[in-house]
This record gives C-alpha cells, sequence and structure tokens, in this order.
C-alpha cells in the first residue's frame, strides 16, 4: 500500500478565497443597505407621530382656554379683598386672524386650603421664532398681578382664528367672519387651524414629511348661554 503524501491534500484555492470574499461584501452591503432604510423610514414616521402628537396637545389647550372664555363664578365667596366682585368685563380682550386674548374666572384649589377665586387673561399668539406661546396673566383677590409665558409648539407655519357671530342675539351662529369684519356683533364660536412641521435639522425629514394642520371649532358656551 503506497503511503498518501501530505503535500497532495486539495485545499481552499486564492480564486476560491476572493469569489468567497467577495460574495460575502455584497450580502453585507445589501443587509446595510437595508438597515440605513429602515432606519430612515423610523425616524421620518418618529417625527411625523411627534408632529402630530404636538398640535393635537397644543390645539386641547388652546379650546380648553377658549371653551372657558367669559365664565364668571357667581359664588359670593368670588371676589377682591376690598369685597368688590371679580368679574369679567372684557371675554374677548383682543382678536385678530393669528392671535387672540380671552379672560375667565378660575377657582385655584391648590391655594390654601380653602382655594381661592382668580381672573385669567390668557394670549395666543406666534413670536418671532414661529413658535406658538402662551401667556397667561393671573389676577389675584388682592389685585396684584403675575405674568407668564410658556412656548406651546414649535415650527408653526400657519395659525388662523375665523369667529363665528350671532347677528341677531338669538344665540345661534350666522356666520363665520374674519377678525376685522367682527364689528360689533356678539361672537360665539371661534374656528382655529392650526399648522406645524416637524424639525427640519433632519434633511430625509424635511425631504418626506409635509406640515400638519388640525382644523378645530369651538362653542364659547358662556357667551351664548345666558
Amino acid at each position: 500500500m503506497k503511503p498518501q503524501s501530505i503535500f497532495n491534500k486539495k485545499g481552499i484555492t486564492l480564486i476560491e478565497l476572493l469569489v468567497a470574499l467577495v460574495i460575502s461584501a455584497i450580502t453585507i452591503a445589501g443587509i446595510y443597505k437595508i438597515f440605513i432604510s429602515q432606519t430612515k423610514v423610523y425616524n421620518v414616521q418618529d417625527q411625523v407621530v411627534e408632529v402630530q402628537q404636538s398640535v393635537r396637545g397644543t390645539m386641547e389647550i388652546l379650546l380648553r382656554d377658549l371653551r372657558m372664555t367669559g365664565f364668571d363664578d357667581d359664588n359670593a365667596n368670588s371676589k377682591y379683598t376690598d369685597n368688590t366682585p371679580i368679574t369679567v368685563v372684557n371675554p374677548i380682550v383682543t382678536r385678530g386672524d393669528n392671535f387672540i386674548t380671552v379672560s375667565y374666572e378660575y377657582f385655584d384649589r391648590t391655594v390654601g386650603s380653602l382655594g381661592e377665586y382668580q381672573l385669567y387673561t390668557v394670549a395666543y399668539a406666534l413670536d418671532g421664532y414661529s413658535s406658538l406661546v402662551r401667556t397667561r396673566t393671573v389676577t389675584k383677590p388682592n389685585k396684584t398681578s403675575d405674568t407668564r409665558s410658556e412656548p406651546l409648539l414649535p415650527n408653526v407655519t400657519g395659525l388662523n382664528f375665523t369667529y363665528g357671530v350671532d347677528e341677531n342675539d338669538d344665540d345661534v351662529l350666522d356666520s363665520w367672519v374674519s377678525a376685522a369684519s367682527v364689528g360689533t356683533r356678539r361672537v360665539i364660536a371661534v374656528r382655529v387651524v392650526l399648522t406645524a412641521r416637524p424639525d427640519q435639522t433632519n434633511l430625509d425629514v424635511k425631504k418626506m414629511v409635509s406640515p400638519r394642520t388640525l382644523d378645530s371649532v369651538v362653542t364659547m358656551r358662556n357667551l351664548c348661554l345666558r
């Protein structure tokens, strides 16, 4: 029996090794491309959800204040320290096509053990950086005021208020008009159209995600249910 030489055993040739490396590189490149693509899609969808939730949350805060417009508590304890009643003289302090300021009475249960009646004046407007800002002025029973501003929503591309008016004081909405056309007619509803876009630092988001708009109507129940 002739012994076999160890030098006659076949192994992997250089060409086979190169072919294997090329196939592996192509496979890895494909997997990496899919990973990058899925990461971009995830980032875009995350920004879409974030801006939608932000617009919806901001709208809820704004509508809550509009819904409270003109509320005047008739409680006997609703008065200033000089015994004059806390009254809402001007429910809609200012109005415009892209800003509004409203006033209402609020009972703050967190003050002391019995709570405290306060007068709220709340303004909504855009600042110079396209952010929607809520400015709240609280007038306390001693008639001192505290004003604070907070940005609610960045990257706002549109804010519009349209006013529903009662033409003949029958508590029925007759027409929708701009702020300049309200005149002496009574405002009993407000339509708010708010548009915002995601942060534009991500180029993929900038290219693929359009601004999100929310359109809502609120009845100013304290101004028409009297």
